[in-house]
């Protein structure tokens, strides 16, 4: 059965820079990350590791090789630095589920934390939890962890699976496996009018290319609904700046779809689920160097222009991590600036006015939005902007 066949499913890598996510990784899929996906074959550098893989249940369990095909699975290794948190906000606007990856060896730490409110903000239901390294500790030092993961999750995941695992030994990665295989993916309303996210945008050609074999703007993301064909006539919202009368607009693009690609597969229509990538007529400088990433597309006609104000109701978290202590999160105030992240795109949103958990904000650069959308809202502390709590779009 053939990754196009197969039900795919995206899922999030994340956790602390140093806890293994990227081994982990290679071990699942048999390559890094940064090697096996079809953008960097051509030379791409992008911000968010893409592996892809099919996975088989024969006799002995759940694997790579052989058996009966189960389902395809797209995994996006989400960077654990605190300075990309932006950047692993958007890779959680296009996974399904995701594995949180803690050391037992040196247990949870702020990004452990931060990452698990990261996706709480975005709302992913599904979380394994890789206990990893446990090759490095004994067994009075891993139930001490194990314990820490426990009273983390509580609350928040109490259902999530806790595996045990060793990614350079190779202990238990087929429990991963099975966990994966196991979680339950929900409607990908296929019958909908198409609408995809852009995390990534780029030129793939090289330099010295001749003028009849060069390629349009190349977009990655995830289709959340719909389908979309080779030839589809697309259109994309905000769409590109543009300077009249020293004003800045945005003019949406509308091009041709050329190729599309799901993982490193090519074909010739993407259903949801996956990363996958589309290669449109778009002239190629415009989409290089990620420059149209936060962009949604669907057919023509469909988006509704890009606004500069809304409304969300919230939620705040009750403390903020990521910053070497616990602090609180103090309320939120008129006028102040938030970064708001919505599917892939983020952008800073002053506050008009709050009354009870609704804030109408002002937005410096228009995003498009359906009501009940996702929001996560960070604040400026010391510098930097730390994840502080959710909302949707009322």
């Amino acid at each position: 059965m053939s990754a196009k066949e197969l039900e795919t499913i995206n899922i999030g890598i994340v956790g602390h820079i140093d806890h293994g996510k990227t081994t982990l990784l290679q071990k699942l899929t048999g390559k890094w990350a940064s090697q096996h996906s079809q953008e960097l074959k051509r030379g791409i550098t992008i911000k968010l590791g893409y592996a892809d893989i099919n996975l088989y249940k024969d006799k002995n369990g759940y694997n790579t090789k052989s058996g009966e095909a189960v389902r395809h699975v797209s995994f996006v290794d989400a960077p654990g630095h605190e300075m990309l948190m932006a950047t692993m906000l958007s890779g959680a606007a296009i996974i399904d589920a995701a594995i949180l990856v803690v050391s037992a060896q040196e247990g949870i730490k702020p990004q452990t934390r931060e990452h698990l409110m990261a996706l709480q903000a975005k709302q992913i239901k599904d979380l394994i939890v890789v206990q990893n390294k446990i090759d490095l500790v004994d067994k009075n030092q891993a139930l001490k962890s194990y314990k820490e993961i426990k009273e983390l999750l509580k609350g928040k995941y109490d259902n999530a699976q806790i595996i045990p695992v060793s990614a350079q030994q190779e202990v238990n990665i087929d429990k991963i496996y099975e966990a994966i295989a196991n979680i339950k993916v929900e409607d990908r309303k296929e019958n909908d009018k198409p609408f995809f996210v852009v995390a990534r945008s780029f030129d793939i050609n090289k330099p010295g290319t001749k003028p009849e074999d060069l390629h349009g703007t190349v977009l990655g993301g995830t289709l959340k609904r719909g389908k979309i064909k080779v030839g589809d006539e697309i259109e994309m919202k905000p769409g590109i700046t543009i300077k009249e009368a020293n004003q800045i607009k945005y003019k949406s693009l509308n091009a041709k779809v050329l190729k599309l690609f799901k993982g490193s597969k090519e074909v010739q229509e993407l259903t949801p689920g996956g990363s996958m990538s589309i290669e449109t007529s778009l002239d190629m400088s415009i989409g290089k160097n990620d420059a149209l990433a936060g962009n949604v597309l669907s057919i023509k006609d469909y988006l509704p222009e890009a606004a500069t104000q809304f409304k969300i109701k919230y939620n705040l978290f009750p403390e903020v991590f990521g910053i070497g202590t616990s602090t609180k999160v103090e309320p939120l105030k008129a006028s102040e600036p938030l970064l708001l992240s919505i599917n892939t795109s983020m952008t800073i949103g002053v506050i008009k006015r709050i009354q009870k958990n609704e804030a109408e904000l002002i937005l410096k650069v228009p995003i498009v939005f359906f009501k009940g959308d996702n929001v996560a809202i960070s604040r400026n502390m010391a510098g930097h902007w730390r994840l502080i709590g959710w909302g949707e779009v009322v």
